[in-house]
């Protein structure tokens, strides 16, 4: 399983306007995509409520994962997205 730990970079955290965005570019990803608090259980990246409930605050660590084959350059685009704190979808995702 493919997997990467990241900083959130967004100040607020993942809620609201970063959650979708981030969202829309996991379920853009192309393959099934997992979110979790560094201590947590994972949550589908795609499920807007999931990804809410994380309640994931600014500069705490998050763990994405796939079980895909060709899930790393996914992970990859999703990590910099969450890490840079990214105000809308880059054009790659």
């Amino acid at each position: 399983m493919a997997e990467r730990r990241v900083n959130v970079g967004w100040a607020e955290g993942l809620h609201a306007r970063p959650a979708s965005i981030f969202v829309r570019a996991a379920m853009a990803a192309g393959v099934p995509v997992t979110i979790a608090r560094a201590d947590g259980d994972p949550v589908s990246a795609a499920s807007m409520l999931a990804v809410l409930g994380l309640g994931a605050e600014g500069g705490e660590e998050i763990v994405l994962a796939s079980g895909s084959d060709d899930a790393d350059a996914a992970l990859d685009r999703l990590a910099k997205l969450v890490s840079e704190g990214l105000d809308e979808l880059p054009e790659t995702v």
